[in-house]
């Protein structure tokens, strides 16, 4: 009888331990892979050892509509009367306005940003690494790579499936449900169903980043979401982080504020119906909620926040900015 009471607890330890292993393993352990080391080296051997795609060979000249409108200011972002401008950068083939304004008791951050090459619109990792764990706040991935303009990514490091492609190379084949969106080389923005494409598709095609959060919010100049779908949490206004293209060469990183007494927040409709209006042609939901944040020239611009009671940056997997 002693001996099986004994038999039983020392289960029962190996058990708890084995649980809390598990556990530590998929939330807390930090575990940094290369493209190399990744599943997708045995997918695709030749990807994986040329680290480059399709995209990385050609990526093409692009002609922002906004570089070349001079007579107006904003190019072909619709501004809303009460947007100010926040801040100007220019440097090379990269030119950036930052403006901010209220909408749906919610203050809004809107960087329309113009570009002479795709390879200019990067992603980057926490800590410049692929892998599980790995986080860091925005700001400072934003600092270590060295952008002008920042958000925050798809959080890919929260799942473990989602196609994870940045900068042309493959990180992660392994597909979720929902939908992605492409970015190719020629600067395209595509929103496409994950069910019904592959990684070695995209690469052939040329994509240059593939991110996987969604939904998709406008598609071909129309909103694309409806009224009752909703991403993490089951509050509808919420911080939320978007980004859209215009026209070739034109793009809009936007971030909302949101869960405070001075921003309520936005629905993923009503931030698809305001990509829309300012004149998106295609745009796409990012990480929300306490993610959400923009970085303007090393500063913080919004006010990011995970409960509305402190103001302070969530620690992500990964950004996308212009350089």
């Amino acid at each position: 009888m002693k001996h099986a009471k004994w038999l039983r607890r020392i289960g029962a330890t190996l058990i708890a331990a084995f649980t809390a292993l598990v556990l530590l393993d998929s939330f807390v352990i930090e575990r940094g892979y290369t493209a190399a080391q990744s599943a997708e080296s045995v997918l695709f051997p030749a990807a994986a050892a040329k680290q480059e795609s399709a995209a990385q060979k050609s990526l093409t000249p692009l002609t922002a509509s906004c570089a070349a409108e001079e007579e107006e200011e904003s190019g072909s972002l619709v501004l809303p009367a009460d947007a100010e401008l926040l801040g100007e950068y220019t440097a090379a083939d990269v030119t950036i306005k930052l403006y901010t304004f209220r909408r749906d008791d919610t203050q809004i951050y809107a960087a329309d940003v113009c570009l002479g090459s795709v390879r200019s619109l990067k992603t980057a990792f926490a800590d410049g690494v692929y892998g599980r764990n790995v986080t860091d706040k925005t700001s400072s991935i934003a600092a270590e790579a060295g952008a002008a303009l920042a958000i925050n990514g798809d959080f890919y490091g929260a799942r473990e499936s989602g196609l994870v492609i940045r900068n042309g190379v493959l990180y992660r084949a392994s597909a979720a449900e929902g939908e992605l969106l492409v970015i190719y080389a020629d600067g395209r923005f595509a929103i496409l169903s994950a069910e019904e494409t592959s990684a070695e598709e995209l690469l052939a095609d040329g994509a240059w980043q593939v991110l996987s959060f969604g939904p998709g919010l406008v598609e071909n100049g129309e909103v694309s979401v409806s009224a009752g779908e909703e991403v993490g949490r089951a509050m509808a206004s919420n911080p939320r982080t978007a980004i859209g293209q215009i026209g070739e060469g034109e793009y809009l990183f936007l971030v909302s504020d949101g869960r405070t007494d001075e921003s309520r927040g936005l629905s993923l409709k009503q931030l698809a119906a305001l990509l829309a209006e300012l004149g998106c042609r295609e745009a796409y939901n990012l990480d929300g909620g306490g993610s959400s944040t923009m970085v303007f020239l090393g500063e913080v611009v919004n006010k990011p926040t995970t409960n509305g009671r402190k103001i302070s940056e969530r620690s992500v997997s990964d950004i996308v900015y212009v350089g």
